[in-house]
């Protein structure tokens, strides 16, 4: 289903407005096998949605990173793949506190050693706090949000990096989710906001330290998608939550079935249509869009 009405001009970046995935961005047209991927936050809703994605693009190893692992998160993959044609992934599944170095550092060693590369680190676990107002939130609630939404990012990636430039031969990504959210604000959310702003700025200092050694790092939206953490939103906003995870999960795994240099250190949507975007590039590039600046 795909429709344009009554979105923020943030949103309207490609003619066409998609809310579930579509034949274009189809992962079972790929063949990624020999890629290593990492997924945050991977145990339901978009992070699992994504883990499905590249198991029906046929990547080999897929890292399920989350608090609580699911048990059979190995056997569900390794059926998506066989559906899509594709040899089963070998499956990871690490039990991570994303706020948590010796967590992290522990994770890294645990993937080094079961499959010897890493091509692609998801950073997508999140954090959604209550919507209250500054004076009336609970500063430990406010801090977590932070905590997990942006110093996760930080150390995972940090953690991350010298098995990433180091895979000889690979994709060298890092993919941040963020949200449309960093591009609004509304009362309540200020936590949230806050802290998917300042992911796309982190975004943009992977590139200009690491992007001379291969790292391409860039920041999505995935959508509006009614997923347990979406749940604490107020129900007024309910309505735009309407988007299904499959969107995300197919979008990203078609965006890095090739390494596209150009979006470095930028932010996209996987509503926006990828076959309009494409078509968008020269114009992207020339004139730098979709980066954090200032309008003077």
């Amino acid at each position: 289903m795909a429709t344009q009405d009554h979105k923020p001009d943030m949103m309207k970046f490609t003619p066409t407005f998609h809310n579930d995935t579509y034949p274009y961005i189809s992962p079972t047209q790929h063949n990624l096998s020999g890629l290593s991927v990492l997924i945050t936050g991977a145990s339901r809703g978009i992070g699992a949605a994504i883990a499905h994605s590249y198991a029906a693009a046929g990547a080999s190893h897929i890292a399920i990173a989350a608090r609580k692992p699911p048990t059979d998160i190995a056997t569900d993959l390794a059926a998506t793949a066989k559906a899509a044609s594709k040899d089963p992934p070998q499956v990871l599944s690490l039990a991570i506190d994303v706020t948590s170095r010796s967590s992290i550092d522990a994770s890294v060693k645990e993937v080094s050693a079961a499959f010897g590369r890493l091509d692609i680190l998801i950073n997508n676990a999140g954090y959604l706090e209550n919507f209250i107002p500054v004076a009336e939130s609970d500063p430990d609630e406010w801090w977590k949000t932070m905590d997990i939404n942006l110093r996760g990012p930080y150390l995972l990636s940090r953690a991350y990096l010298p098995l990433l430039l180091g895979t000889e031969g690979g994709r060298k990504t890092i993919l941040n989710t963020s949200s449309v959210g960093a591009l609004i604000k509304r009362p309540g959310a200020s936590a949230y906001q806050t802290s998917k702003f300042a992911l796309l700025r982190l975004t943009e200092f992977l590139e200009a330290e690491y992007g001379e050694q291969g790292l391409l790092c860039f920041a999505f939206h995935p959508g509006g998608v009614m997923t347990e953490l979406a749940k604490v939103m107020p129900a007024y906003t309910h309505h735009m939550l309407q988007d299904k995870p499959e969107l995300a999960g197919d979008t990203i795994a078609w965006l890095t079935a090739e390494k596209r240099e150009w979006l470095q250190g930028r932010y996209l949507s996987v509503n926006w249509d990828m076959e309009e975007f494409l078509r968008e590039k020269e114009r992207i590039v020339k004139e730098d869009l979709l980066r954090m600046k200032l309008a003077v």
